[in-house]
């Protein structure tokens, strides 16, 4: 993202701010016209979603909301090697965040771990959820996959389980071992390692800015960077066995070339929630890199505006 993207973006967006949710401080960010149609974006962070593609989807005209998950951010820290929560409670956040913002219901966006939030969303809070999208991600918990749906790529796993991890104290160390996952993660259209870095840098100077006093780099950069505290958090539950409960319009998007989560998540998730959309992004990994916003944002802004009519 050039300079004058990030000014562009910024036009649209409103200032950070921390609002007490569900007993602990939530850092969100919003973009547009708060009387438009709000659409909620889960991630790891609110910086995994670009300032840029918020600006987009705001332009349609949306209400766009983006916010750091506890343990990122300028959220509630605690520890994320040890998270005293479950992920029920992000779940909680989330449909807490939408009243808090004072509206009765959001479209949700979740990529990646985002997704799992918003299954859940969709299942426990349907009356918060007017549509959902699932991005990238996939219908069972961390851990080893069911046997029908197919697991990390072993070249991936290879990469996170022999590659020596940075100093996390060292930005340069991380933006290389950053740039270098992002590779791997990413499908055989064009790699922009610049951006790679640019936002994994972003990410790192957030992370240190937010930290608060006696915070150790190994536990705060991964929580930020690659979302650890998912390995070591409680999932509860399954819920891939009631995902034909849910009945909000629902668009599934997935890297065709995804290492992380293959495809065939992806189409699980399509082929087992009733009415599901599902939009397959050529020569792309798990990831959504600029390339492919030309599509993304139109086909989340069909999605969200025939949901609305369906309201």
């Amino acid at each position: 993202m050039t300079t004058r993207d990030h000014a562009t973006a910024a036009d649209t967006a409103a200032p950070e701010r921390l609002m007490h949710v569900n007993g602990v401080d939530l850092c969100v960010q919003t973009f547009g016209d708060p009387a438009a149609p709000p659409v909620l974006l889960v991630n790891n962070s609110l910086l995994g979603w670009p300032a840029e593609f918020c600006a987009r989807l705001a332009a349609g005209p949306r209400f766009v909301m983006r916010y750091d998950l506890r343990d990122t951010g300028r959220s509630t820290a605690t520890d994320p090697d040890a998270p005293p929560y479950v992920l029920r409670d992000l779940v909680a956040d989330a449909a807490g965040l939408i009243g808090a913002l004072g509206l009765r219901r959001a479209h949700v966006a979740g990529f990646g771990v985002g997704g799992w939030i918003g299954q859940l969303l969709a299942l426990d809070h349907p009356e918060r959820v007017a549509s959902l999208a699932l991005l990238c991600t996939r219908p069972t918990a961390p851990g080893p996959s069911d046997p029908d749906l197919p697991e990390h790529s072993p070249e991936i796993m290879e990469f996170f389980m022999t590659e020596p991890e940075p100093d996390w104290s060292d930005r340069a160390a991380v933006l290389a071992y950053q740039a270098a996952a992002r590779r791997r993660l990413a499908g055989s259209h064009p790699f922009d390692e610049a951006a790679a870095r640019e936002d994994a840098g972003r990410i790192y100077d957030r992370t240190v800015a937010a930290a608060p006093p006696g915070a150790v780099p190994r536990k705060i950069h991964p929580a930020n960077q690659i979302a650890s505290t998912f390995a070591a958090l409680d999932s509860g539950d399954r819920w891939r066995e009631r995902l034909g409960e849910l009945t909000v319009p629902t668009l599934v998007v997935h890297g065709e070339e995804d290492p992380f989560f293959p495809l065939g998540n992806g189409e699980a998730l399509a082929r087992e929630i009733p009415g599901a959309q599902l939009l397959v992004l050529p020569r792309t990994g798990h990831e959504l890199p600029r390339p492919v916003w030309d599509t993304v944002v139109p086909a989340l802004l069909r999605h969200t505006e025939v949901a609305a009519a369906e309201d």
